[in-house]
């Protein structure tokens, strides 16, 4: 996706914040649209069909991680950017657990927020790397079309987020191969990814909410400790 075709909105409560964004990523051929609320964010959204979100937590009347949680249920295909403050790892759990892409902290450079943009477009945009051809996978219970973009568990569609959906696509392309962070990270957010390893982490605990009988007591996506992760057909005794 070139720069000059690419549309931000951003929701930030601060006026001088906001323009200061803007003005930076108008300077980078960005096409720019402003909201001042979570409300505003949200019709904007809606009316503009931004293709990111640069997104602060901290906002009057619905929270940016309100906003988030909205954005991913009714937008699922926007990327989302939280701003967060200095120091605060809640605000960076919470918001990738809501769903965004990615998060940066203020103060920050405005060439590390534009180098974080392309990059998490960049990640939503390439074409998918796979490991083998098929365009169904197959495994135990769950049916995978990554042409159709649809996920089946036991013949029931399950609904999730393109990340989450690349990343069960990573791991049933690498049935009973124990992965680590970083080779999720590459193979599923691109080898350009800046951001918080823990990413991984989160993105799994809320995929797991969705395709495991009993989330806490996983049998397909399983811990490795002091490894990563492993995708199993389902076996009885996996405990996280």
């Amino acid at each position: 996706m070139e720069n000059r075709a690419t549309k931000i909105l951003i929701v930030e409560d601060e006026s001088s914040i906001r323009r200061f964004i803007s003005i930076n990523l108008e300077r980078d051929s960005f096409v720019v649209i402003e909201a001042a609320s979570g409300e505003e964010g949200l019709e904007k959204t809606k009316n503009e069909q931004p293709d990111l979100v640069v997104l602060d937590v901290m906002l009057p009347g619905i929270d940016g991680y309100e906003v988030c949680r909205r954005l991913r249920e009714d937008f699922p295909d926007v990327a989302v950017i939280m701003l967060t403050a200095r120091g605060q790892d809640m605000d960076k759990l919470m918001g990738l657990e809501l769903g965004a892409d990615d998060y940066i902290v203020k103060p920050f450079n405005p060439l590390e927020l534009s180098a974080r943009i392309r990059a998490v477009l960049r990640r939503m945009n390439q074409p998918s790397r796979s490991l083998r051809q098929e365009t169904v996978l197959r495994c135990g219970p769950f049916q995978l079309d990554t042409h159709g973009h649809r996920f089946d568990k036991d013949g029931k569609n399950i609904e999730l987020t393109p990340r989450e959906f690349d990343l069960l696509k990573t791991f049933m392309q690498n049935i009973d191969r124990a992965l680590t962070r970083d080779e999720i990270l590459n193979m599923t957010w691109g080898i350009d990814f800046i951001g918080d390893p823990k990413t991984v982490d989160v993105h799994i605990r809320r995929l797991r909410e969705k395709i495991e009988d009993t989330p806490s007591h996983p049998v397909y996506i399983e811990t490795v400790w002091g490894y990563g992760y492993c995708f199993r057909k389902g076996r009885s005794n996996v405990r996280n």
